[in-house]
């Protein structure tokens, strides 16, 4: 038997040549993907402006499936946590994180990581594989069929108004995936979440910076952690590889002629090892000798098991922040959201070995804002 093809992995194009081989017209393709896309279904049946012959052909060739719903975890402060499970039964984890009338919904690209970050919980779990476009994708999808928001809200109406490419795996090491995923989610007949309402973080895979970003067109982030190479190869070896100049001039290359192309610069700050006011200045240094237009996202460390690292002291974060800012440089102190179901930025891990507190699931959860 013939393997059914997911139609959630292909681009609006591969659709469109689908519809084709099976002798319908083009705009067939398009009302199929505001099917899928604008209103969430799954199943053909549901799609009665299509003819009851092309529902029967697409059963019995497609599928639209979504990934698996293992656990989910929803913490003290709201912020929800699933664990996700794939035909071949790998997992990823997804969080959203809610703020009063809207929020971000965090996603992974890849199972594991292959980046070794030594403060990343992820970075603990060996790299497996990269997901596929609909596993991504599905990510999304499984979150607005939990928040109930289909068919696709406008911006202004939307709880899940963000997407953070920031949760297991390194993006630009599965960039064709990564484009057309984001491609599909920003698509303005279908999901339609606003490219500007999209940042994707790298470690600093400096060759890929400027041609993700041109084939997304969503915002960047960088998640640097530290001044100078001594340190950032300490703490990221990726660092042996791209170091901080190279990422600084692709940075400046993704930045030329659009003034508007801020660049936020994720700085986890670790106890005696990045904190200290002399690095805040050195980063003051480097930004400006190459002319970067950005902000900083300052992270209190969240500890994990096992982890061999402790957050800095809250008022060594606040002068580091407080440098920043005189300098000209927006440093937000992130509040850390989701510790108590390590959710927080860091602590995503999805080994099938791990203990998950399993609550009920549900199709739509009850919005507590």
């Amino acid at each position: 038997m013939t393997e059914k093809i997911e139609l959630t992995n292909l681009s609006k194009e591969e659709l469109y040549e689908e519809i084709e081989k099976l002798g319908e017209k083009k705009f067939r393709a398009k009302q199929l993907w505001q099917w899928i896309y604008f209103r969430g279904a799954t199943d053909f049946s549901e799609m009665t402006n299509l003819s009851l012959d092309l529902r029967n052909k697409l059963q019995e060739k497609y599928t639209i499936t979504r990934p698996k719903i293992v656990a989910e975890q929803i913490s003290v402060d709201k912020t929800h946590k699933w664990l996700l499970e794939f035909n071949d039964k790998e997992r990823v984890e997804m969080v959203y994180i809610p703020e009063k009338d809207r929020g971000a919904v965090c996603i992974s690209t890849q199972v594991g990581c292959a980046m070794g970050c030594k403060f990343c919980h992820t970075g603990s779990q060996k790299f497996t594989r990269n997901l596929t476009v609909s596993e991504i994708v599905g990510q999304f999808m499984v979150a607005r069929d939990a928040y109930n928001e289909w068919p696709s809200p406008t911006d202004e109406t939307r709880y899940l108004s963000n997407i953070v490419v920031m949760g297991m795996g390194e993006p630009l090491n599965n960039l064709d995936n990564v484009v057309k995923a984001l491609n599909i989610i920003t698509d303005c007949e279908g999901i339609g979440i606003s490219r500007r309402r999209v940042t994707m973080s790298t470690s600093g895979i400096a060759p890929r910076i400027v041609e993700a970003m041109q084939k997304t067109g969503v915002r960047l982030a960088i998640s640097l952690h530290a001044p100078n190479n001594t340190i950032r190869s300490q703490i990221m070896p990726i660092n042996d590889k791209f170091h901080i100049e190279e990422i600084m001039k692709a940075c400046a290359e993704y930045q030329q002629g659009d003034h508007s192309r801020y660049i936020t610069f994720e700085y986890l700050l670790l106890k005696n090892i990045n904190d200290k006011p002399e690095h805040a200045q050195e980063l003051i240094s480097l930004l400006k000798k190459y002319k970067i237009r950005a902000l900083f996202n300052l992270i209190p460390f969240n500890p994990w098991p096992g982890c061999g690292f402790a957050p800095s002291d809250r008022k060594d974060v606040e002068v580091f922040s407080q440098i920043l800012e005189k300098a000209g440089f927006a440093a937000p102190i992130r509040v850390a959201r989701g510790q108590d179901i390590l959710a927080a930025c860091g602590q995503l891990k999805s080994k099938k070995s791990q203990e998950q507190k399993k609550l009920k699931t549900t199709r739509a959860i009850k919005l507590m804002v």
